[in-house]
């Protein structure tokens, strides 16, 4: 309306705060891309290249550690996230009274050798003292193997369960690998997991008797089993 005195029109204030709020989402979007970068950064230290087993980082500090039945219990309110506790942990709800330990256990029941040269070898564990020198499971030169794992996690769940396998020949390190196995909950029934497949190497020099090293550890630097073994590469016939 034009009726009444119009009132003067002092600086326009529209174009400062458009162009304020502009420099401040600006300000806000460098920040999010600049700490995307950082985090992609910190990612990539947590690894060794091409293991995928994390790698502690200077300076980094944990949670507090809480026992399954204070995780199942918590957070009882967000239904979405009730939903998924019960269906990762549902085996075990019923056990709560025995879930206050802190300290998640890997209990390992035996470790197989899988090769299409003689099929499956297990050896439960632990290994018998008067065996831990003895060799354990003989290959040929050339040939694809696997091993096999058999465990059950026991008291809470293990995160970032990974292992490493260091070989010698001769007093000599000839070969190591390491790779990760996952998080587990607690169950009944014991998991069982396949390494990765190997091929033991050809030639002369190859065959001999070889000994190892096999260590599981979590996120948390837990040891959670440390086993010496022994094996032999004959010559294919």
């Amino acid at each position: 309306m034009d009726g009444g005195k119009g009132v003067e029109a002092g600086p326009s204030t529209t174009g400062v705060v458009g162009e304020k709020q502009e420099r401040q989402k600006e300000m806000a979007d460098k920040a999010l891309a600049e700490a995307v970068i950082d985090y992609d950064d910190d990612e990539e230290e947590e690894e060794e290249e091409g293991s995928g087993v994390p790698v502690p980082v200077p300076g980094f500090v944990p949670g507090p550690l809480l026992s399954l039945k204070e995780q199942i219990e918590k957070d009882q309110d967000d239904d979405s996230l009730r939903r998924w506790k019960e269906k990762l942990l549902g085996c075990v709800e019923g056990d709560l009274n025995g879930l206050c330990q802190m300290e998640p256990e890997v209990k390992f029941h035996s470790i197989g050798i899988i090769s299409s040269d003689f099929g499956e070898i297990n050896t439960p564990l632990p290994v018998d003292g008067n065996r831990s020198s003895q060799v354990h499971f003989t290959l040929k030169e050339g040939s694809r193997y696997q091993l096999k794992l058999t465990f059950n996690v026991l008291h809470n769940i293990v995160s970032g369960l990974n292992y490493s396998n260091i070989v010698w020949k001769g007093g000599l390190q000839v070969d190591q690998s390491k790779g990760m196995l996952g998080t587990f909950a607690p169950q009944r029934e014991p998991y069982v997991h396949t390494l990765e497949e190997e091929t033991t190497p050809s030639g002369a020099l190859a065959r001999g008797i070889y000994s190892a090293k096999l260590k599981f550890e979590d996120d948390d630097r837990r040891c959670h089993m440390d086993l010496k073994y022994s094996f032999e590469i004959k010559k294919r016939s």
